[in-house]
């Protein structure tokens, strides 16, 4: 009778057995939470238009957001530029540059592997039509694009603009111009469009006045900002529902080095050395972004390097050999003898802190070397 309780406390211990195992499966077997969804990642592509600063791209992301799509990675080897608002500002926006020469150079693909878009938005040619480039030129230029979007991902889908209207006073022919290489786009997209990667043409031009949506009768101001992304709003949200993000990947290499640029006024990031003083809180950096016998292109990149907010900025700068401004933009310049002034435009002089902002300008005369030391003041 002894062993009795011990034979009990054993019988009862091999009931437990199953259970505790059941138990330990269980445990092992338990599925871990759901990873995050991989966002799409979207590339706005093109000139000063997309990214000097480009505040359609501010609002459309800022709309996304607010209307549930917050599952998108706007990318690019550009930051933002100011806007004055919180956004995703990575952009491919390249000041100046032609879509025949970053087709011609093969820029692209190194954009594109630094960052592996899914999605597309190219509003790219307004300084193919300022330098009277064949319309039939323009848009071999934009299938070698989508060759190369292609081959860094076969699913891209790419959202082509019909660029907006041109009406510069220095260029009486472009508007006629943008019309005719807009007038050729629907045909070239249905020729090239596949099932994997499909082109989908945005009207960015029906509707857009020059008069009161840009201006300088080709950048668009606030009015041709919402304009812009109500209109690219639409076609993105239904490539977001139609698109499978594909695998992140740790960007390799760096970009492929800048095109030669034509002398048209729209900014161009393509640097030079130079170096960057400070004062009031900003600092001023100058590239050049193209050059020819006689003249050049250049760039001034304003960054507000303070703590605090800017409520606006004034940049001067020398040239010291005969060289004179003739014309500037996204800032007011003025020359006197050798001193250059820029002062802020009235929608890019407010800087929060790290923002930044372009302007450019085209000179008569050589590159100064050396470069020219700028000083930048806070308003």
């Amino acid at each position: 009778m002894s062993r009795n309780p011990l034979r009990a406390a054993l019988t009862a211990l091999a009931a437990l057995l199953p259970v505790l195992a059941l138990g330990l499966t269980l445990t092992a077997t338990t599925p871990p939470a759901a990873a995050a969804a991989t966002p799409v990642r979207v590339m706005p592509l093109g000139d000063s238009i997309t990214g000097s600063p480009g505040c359609w791209r501010a609002l459309l992301w800022n709309r996304l957001q607010s209307t549930g799509h917050t599952d998108v990675d706007f990318v690019g080897t550009l930051g933002p530029q100011g806007c004055g608002v919180p956004y995703d500002g990575d952009n491919e926006g390249h000041g100046g540059y032609l879509a025949t020469n970053v087709a011609n150079q093969n820029l692209l693909p190194g954009w594109l592997a630094a960052t592996r878009p899914d999605v597309v938005l190219m509003h790219f040619g307004t300084n193919d039509v300022w330098s009277n480039i064949a319309p039939a030129t323009i848009l071999a230029a934009y299938s070698k694009l989508v060759d190369q979007m292609r081959t860094a991902n076969p699913a891209t889908t790419v959202l082509v603009a019909k660029i907006i209207p041109m009406n510069p006073a220095s260029c009486p022919e472009c508007g006629q111009r943008t019309v005719a290489l807009n007038a050729l786009v629907d045909g070239w997209a249905a020729g090239k469009t596949t099932a994997a990667s499909p082109i989908v043409v945005v009207d960015q031009w029906t509707g857009f006045s020059t008069a009161t949506d840009t201006y300088d009768g080709v950048h668009p101001n606030a009015a041709g900002d919402q304009k812009m992304s109500d209109r690219w709003y639409p076609a993105l949200v239904a490539a977001l529902d139609r698109t499978t993000p594909g695998p992140t990947a740790t960007p390799t290499g760096s970009p492929s080095p800048s095109p030669t640029t034509s002398p048209s006024p729209t900014t161009s990031p393509s640097p030079t050395a130079s170096p960057t003083p400070t004062a009031g809180g900003c600092t001023a950096t100058w590239r050049i972004a193209g050059q020819w016998p006689g003249g050049f292109q250049g760039e001034v990149t304003v960054r507000n390097g303070g703590a605090a907010p800017i409520a606006g900025w004034t940049v001067r700068f020398p040239l010291t050999a005969g060289q004179r401004i003739t014309q500037a933009w996204s800032a007011d310049v003025s020359q006197s003898g050798t001193t250059v002034t820029a002062r802020n435009a009235s929608w890019n002089g407010a800087l929060a802190p790290a923002a930044q902002t372009t302007f450019g300008f085209l000179a008569d005369g050589a590159v100064p070397n050396p470069v020219p030391v700028l000083t930048c003041a806070a308003n």
